[in-house]
């Protein structure tokens, strides 16, 4: 095994199809006739999907049994209005997983809140599978949902974005051929979770999902077998905390866990069941983006002698916290050590399945994408993804930010349905060692009890980060001081105890001819080409790492990796056919390869410090560069000077008329001197005096901080101690702005 991959076993477990024979009669049923519906813009993994072969994977990966049987495919459907209470005559085929609005469905229909939606089909129980319990599971139906098999009334499920599971095996008949429908209503503008779903998508807000849209499958487990299992890494203890919960409690069960790397084992402890158990690894070879190390883990279950029941799964060594770094910041550590986490919003949503990816290797290319492009974090936004995405979060070393997915809580139900879900949400995710932040709210969308549901969350998962709020209502409380800044960057105030970071950033919009959802396109800052995205995208990112470097900025996610129906926003286009920006160049800013902070800072502009100035807009006397002019009249702010929006500057004082003049005093050492250089932002026109002398001349403008080297004269007019520096910029249209400081570079050699 690669020390950067999973277990081969894992692996070869998650790439593995129905191992059971599909029976002739469900083949032939399945065979033909079946096609995706004309969405209007497809991915190239449709063309993969067939009533043969969708989403064939096995879908949970971190619990692994080696006989199971894959429901997905052609099913019956129909929709009715919501006053019908038994399985009505069937409309056609629809393909599971994917939801009725969606084209990879084959009937990309909306469906309201006054309808039910019916599925039907049939299915074979192996007979070897007699003497143990068959569940039947499903990865996500969205929203509310009854069961029946073989007409048997099996149990409903209510919440659109977590597993679950019921013991059909009292219901089968055993005689070949075994009957199962679902009904499922889902009001989506209702008050529930819903993340970004709308009946009337625009802007913001998409294309519904309603209906089963995850893996349906079943799965025989032993009586008193696995119920889930729980771990917890304990990077400082070096040891793995678990918990293997059996489906009975008796005190004769018992556990063997297993650790392994290429097969060879590592750790291996025995214990009761439904009890806390500890592995211990010595020397842990510790997860991170970088080196996304897993263990496999073997864990069996035991009554006496008699083995019971085997699970394969996985885990990774890592542990993310808080710590104040060398600044006195306060900054987010992985493994102990500091990291800059710089990601995309990731809404998950397909052009050709909605919420539900064509195929597994499409959700592994959007990591895969991200990865290429030096991104070490994603936040998946107010939505839940099937365990598949996560596992290759895992595997490909992604960090993950989890949004619990919004809804209305206006009401004491809609409340409940949400908590319910967080709960769900996090007992389903846990184990995956990507995740190390859960995001509770966005942007105050329906945002209730902030500071006791943030202490809950902490207390059900102390491994985590906790984000109360990303964007505009922030409680103070929980792990993160979170904002949104369109298109910024910018960095909220620094707190003592809580990590600041940047939750929403970005959105420059391009569109790519012929990968649109519609022709109406919009993106918080739309741009003409290419090279322009490009530009503006890694501006932005020098300014990040500037935030990160010099003000403690701990992370930053860009919106976003894809567009989204008309949002243009993205990375990719929406089909991910076209990356709009190189990867290579997305990898170098990501890295902080496009910003290398200064040697010595000799007078602070706006990047490294809060520098007071007189200033004057009112045209002074002609002496006015001169040493012991007198500006004592002069107003007082701090640099830099500008106007709002104008792109590259870290702006603290307003300046909006044709002409700013600057005078302040700075001290300089002899040795500096012959190193110093000017680092300016300036649009338009500056010139800069030292000690009456003229420094720095440069006409028109710029979009960044750039260095400029220092005339001979001006630096033999300096000397130790207290020297004047006079400037002035002049503006005639557009943005506008003045930032000036004097610096050593680290290479010493101006730029220009």
């Amino acid at each position: 095994m690669n020390a950067k991959s999973p277990a081969s076993f894992i692996k070869f477990l998650c790439g593995l199809l129905l191992i059971l024979p599909i029976p002739a009669s469900v083949r032939a049923d399945e065979s033909g006739g079946w096609h995706p519906a004309k969405g209007p813009l497809m991915t190239r993994w449709a063309a993969e999907v067939s009533p043969t072969n969708v989403w064939p994977e096995y879908p949970r990966p971190q619990m692994v049994r080696l006989e199971w049987q894959n429901l997905n495919g052609l099913w019956d459907y129909a929709i009715t209005s919501d006053s019908v209470g038994q399985v009505p005559p069937f409309a056609g085929k629809i393909m599971v997983p994917f939801p009725v609005e969606s084209a990879l469905s084959g009937v990309m229909t909306n469906f309201n809140e006054h309808s039910k939606l019916w599925y039907h089909r049939t299915f074979s129980v192996p007979e070897f599978w007699r003497g143990r319990r068959v569940r039947l599971h499903f990865g996500a139906v969205d929203w509310h949902c009854q069961v029946w098999v073989n007409e048997h009334a099996i149990g409903q499920h209510q919440g659109g974005y977590d597993a679950f599971t019921f013991d059909i095996t009292d219901a089968l008949g055993w005689n070949g051929t075994e009957d199962i429908s679902v009904c499922v209503t889902d009001p989506t503008e209702g008050d529930q979770p819903r993340g970004k779903q709308s009946r009337k998508p625009e802007g913001i807000f998409y294309t519904s999902t309603s209906g089963i849209w995850q893996t349906v499958w079943l799965e025989p487990v032993p009586e008193g077998g696995i119920d889930y299992l729980k771990t917890v890494p304990d990077v400082d203890g070096k040891l793995l905390r678990f918990r293997v919960a059996a489906n009975s409690f008796s005190d004769s069960l018992r556990v063997e866990a297993v650790a392994s790397v290429d097969g060879t084992e590592i750790a291996r402890v025995e214990g009761q069941a439904n009890a806390e158990l500890v592995l211990s690894l010595p020397d842990p070879h510790l997860w991170s983006p970088d080196d996304p190390f897993l263990y496999d883990l073997k864990v069996t279950l035991r009554d006496g002698g008699r083995m019971l029941d085997s699970i394969s799964s996985y885990f990774g060594m890592r542990k993310v916290a808080l710590r104040k770094d060398d600044q006195g910041f306060t900054e987010i550590a992985l493994n102990n050590q500091f990291i800059f986490e710089v990601g995309t919003l990731d809404q998950g949503f397909w052009p050709d399945g909605i919420y539900t990816a064509p195929t597994d290797g499409a959700l592994r290319s959007d990591i895969e994408f991200l990865k290429k492009a030096g991104f070490n974090l994603t936040r998946k936004h107010v939505k839940v993804e099937p365990d598949r995405w996560y596992y290759w979060c895992d595997r490909l070393g992604l960090l993950v930010w989890q949004d619990m997915p919004s809804g209305n809580n206006a009401t004491a139900d809609g409340r409940r349905d949400f908590e319910n879900e967080l709960s769900r949400m996090v007992d389903g995710l846990e184990n995956h060692p990507s995740i190390i932040v859960w995001v509770l709210f966005n942007e105050g969308w329906g945002q209730y009890d902030t500071e006791a549901l943030t202490d809950w969350l902490k207390k059900l998962d102390p491994s985590r980060l906790v984000d109360n709020a990303s964007g505009w209502t922030d409680m103070h409380t929980g792990d993160l001081t979170d904002m949104h800044n369109y298109p910024g960057p910018n960095i909220p105030p620094p707190e003592p105890h809580r990590a600041a970071v940047l939750g929403e950033s970005g959105g420059f919009g391009l569109v790519v001819s012929n990968h649109v959802w519609s022709s109406h396109c919009w993106g918080y800052v739309m741009l003409t080409n290419s090279p322009e995205l490009t530009s503006r995208f890694t501006e932005s990112l020098k300014q990040l790492w500037r935030l990160h470097n010099l003000s403690g900025l701990s992370a930053a996610i860009y919106t976003q990796i894809s567009d989204v129906e008309t949002e243009c926003n993205g990375l990719q286009t929406y089909d991910r056919a076209v990356m709009k920006v190189d990867p290579v160049v997305l990898s170098a800013a990501n890295h902080g390869g496009i910003f290398m902070p200064p040697k010595k800072v000799i007078l602070a502009n706006a990047l490294f410090g809060r520098t007071s100035w007189k200033y004057t807009t009112e045209k002074p006397g002609a002496d006015w560069y001169k040493p012991g002019f007198d500006a004592s009249a002069w107003k007082e702010g701090v640099s830099g000077f500008g106007s709002k929006g104008t792109p590259g500057i870290f702006m603290n004082s307003g300046w909006t008329t044709d002409d700013i003049w600057l005078r302040r005093e700075f001290t300089v050492e002899t040795e500096d001197i012959p190193a110093m250089t000017m680092q300016i932002f300036h649009d338009e026109d500056v010139e800069v005096y030292f000690n009456g002398v003229l420094a720095v001349k440069v006409p028109g403008f710029t979009t960044d901080y750039d260095n400029y080297e220092i005339s001979p004269e001006a630096k033999a007019a300096l000397h130790t101690g207290s020297n004047a520096i006079a400037v002035h910029c002049h503006q005639t249209t557009g943005g506008q702005g003045i930032d000036v400081g004097i610096v050593i570079p680290q290479n010493a050699t101006p730029a220009k």
